[in-house]
């Protein structure tokens, strides 16, 4: 569906910017400016700033004097107004109302109007929409900056349009197949039972809860053979139960006997 988003009397430079920046963020290109404070805003500093390499949209962009003139064209037309009006369109949140419009099969050309950040969208303006949409702010503080308005606005409805796909940061693990869970498994009990941590008279309900766990988590090949690394290092005497006990036994020594270390060693920086 062709789409443009409508400015009225923009004040601040900065604003058109950032909508221009908003707009090529989610795919959009067509930018009108109805009546706004400067006529060169489009090439103002602060306006190409804040546009952040987004000058196609600023360069395609056009200003008009009047609403009719911006809404050439436009068949289906969305107010942004956080607050409804007697006799007015009705109002409805951005995702609300445009999920069912993104997936209408009558294609339209759909317009957003955004009013004055001064004073906000005249009632005549907001009657001769189709929808008035409220983003769900806080009502205590609901007043957006018109840039961020404008990017949320159009990225509710990039979304009711399909959004564009997200690719992945890595490329995707394949799963570690029942076989090599279930050999992972074994060794694991062989080396628990080599440390003395699973009794192989009494094993209880130790290995069917791993078996459950490693089901959840789904590990993938390279995960199997770090958990069969872990399980060979433990059952290794030299590395596994032996220095566990060595170490208790220091950890015992320690805590019994008052270790008097040499004076190098208590003030390594000092010397004779």
């Amino acid at each position: 569906m062709r789409t443009r988003f409508i400015l009225i009397q923009t004040s601040h430079a900065g604003n058109v910017g950032a909508a221009a920046r908003a707009l090529k963020t989610m795919g959009f290109g067509d930018l009108v400016l109805v009546a706004p404070r400067w006529a060169n805003v489009l090439r103002r500093e602060e306006t190409i700033q804040r546009a952040s390499g987004a000058l196609d949209v600023l360069a395609n962009a056009r200003i008009v004097d009047t609403l009719d003139e911006a809404l050439d064209g436009v068949t289906h037309l969305c107010a942004t107004a956080m607050i409804p009006r007697d006799f007015g369109p009705p109002t409805r949140t951005p995702r609300e109302h445009l999920e069912p419009l993104g997936r209408s099969p009558t294609p339209e050309h759909v317009g957003f109007l955004f009013g004055s950040e001064r004073f906000g969208m005249r009632n005549e303006d907001v009657y001769r929409c189709n929808v008035a949409l409220s983003i769900p702010a806080d009502p205590k503080f609901g007043s957006l900056n018109l840039g961020a308005a404008i990017q949320l606005v159009a990225y509710e409805w990039r979304l009711a349009l399909g959004g564009f796909p997200v690719t992945e940061s890595v490329a995707p693990t394949e799963a570690a197949d029942a076989r090599a869970v279930a050999g992972m498994l074994d060794h694991w009990e062989r080396s628990l039972v080599e440390i003395g941590f699973l009794d192989p008279a009494a094993p209880k309900k130790l290995m069917p809860r791993l078996q459950q766990l490693f089901n959840r988590a789904r590990p993938t090949v390279e995960e199997i053979h770090i958990l069969r690394g872990i399980a060979k290092m433990m059952a290794q005497p030299q590395r596994g139960a032996v220095h566990v006990r060595e170490a208790a036994s220091v950890a015992k020594t320690s805590s019994s006997e008052s270790v008097s270390l040499p004076f190098q060693l208590l003030n390594p920086d000092k010397s004779d």
